[in-house]
């Protein structure tokens, strides 16, 4: 199915540290007419699939139209990536759902307050998120999970995972942050090495995979996820067009592969280089690129 990623733009009430849009909170948000005339122009292209995003969406106070909007231009699923924490607000949850939203997609970085709060610098959003989460599952809500992996957070993954999967959650993701906005201002105390990583995220996996629930891994190349290469989402990720505040992507897999990421002369060795991605580049023009090891 084909889809769109809606930017409605970067305003947000949280702060996260390692967020990678932060720079651009300055340009604001769209219009409602710009992002109802995006909609209709995606609807005739034949895109399907829409995903609100930001910036945080559901503080916008037109939130609910475009979701009707969005409806009734056809698109079968309306999904809401989001901080989550309007959802703590079961009278929006069921406006929202009525409106037409059918997919949602909160961010958790933290098993407690202390470690997401600090992160998303909000006091009270880890409850709010939770509480969010609770409220969806309470209304039959398909709940698809991210948490972006960070030097605060990532030997906390296993307790993460454990707190999803006791939140009946439909599907996580574990994303290693990207360092832009936030996360490159805030480089040395954000972004960790992928090496210490693994292991804790293997573990998160683990607990997934024992209990039925779909789970998987962004960002992370194949030569740290030995035994769980089929966790990898890039492999998953469908083709999904773009409509950022002012430019368009046609196709992030494809901009991803070409601009985003990058992989060095030693990955032609490596029996993954053709499907591999490499890491985000600003990782190894941090790190370097010792801990990368080709996979025979």
């Amino acid at each position: 199915m084909k889809r769109i990623d809606l930017k409605t733009g970067f305003l947000c009430n949280n702060n996260c540290l390692f967020c990678v849009q932060a720079h651009k909170k300055k340009f604001g948000n769209k219009n409602t007419a710009e992002l109802k005339s995006c909609l209709s122009q995606a609807a005739k292209e034949g895109y399907q699939s829409v995903v609100f995003t930001g910036g945080e969406s559901t503080i916008r106070p037109d939130i609910i139209d475009l979701v009707k909007y969005a409806k009734t231009s056809g698109f079968k699923v309306v999904q809401m990536q989001s901080n989550g924490r309007r959802f703590a607000n079961l009278d929006f949850c069921k406006e929202i759902i009525e409106a037409g939203a059918n997919q949602f997609s909160p961010a958790l970085h933290g098993h407690n307050s202390k470690i997401h709060d600090y992160l998303t610098q909000v006091d009270g959003a880890f409850n709010q998120t939770v509480k969010g989460i609770l409220n969806l599952k309470k209304l039959n809500q398909g709940i698809f999970t991210n948490t972006v992996i960070t030097q605060t957070n990532y030997r906390y993954l296993p307790q993460i995972a454990r707190l999803l999967l006791k939140l009946k959650v439909d599907q996580m993701q574990f994303a290693f942050v990207h360092a832009m906005g936030n996360a490159w201002k805030n480089f040395d105390s954000v972004v960790p090495r992928k090496s210490l990583v693994a292991p804790y995220v293997k573990r998160a996996l683990n607990l997934s995979i024992n209990s039925g629930v779909v789970a998987m891994t962004e960002a992370i190349p194949y030569c740290f996820m030995a035994g769980y290469e089929n966790f990898i989402s890039e492999e998953r990720i469908p083709d999904t067009k773009i409509l950022d505040l002012d430019s368009v992507v046609e196709n992030f897999n494809e901009k991803r592969k070409s601009d985003s990421k990058i992989k060095t002369d030693k990955c032609q060795t490596c029996k993954y280089f053709e499907k591999c991605e490499g890491p985000w580049k600003e990782y190894p023009e941090h790190f370097g690129w010792n801990e990368f090891k080709p996979v025979n």
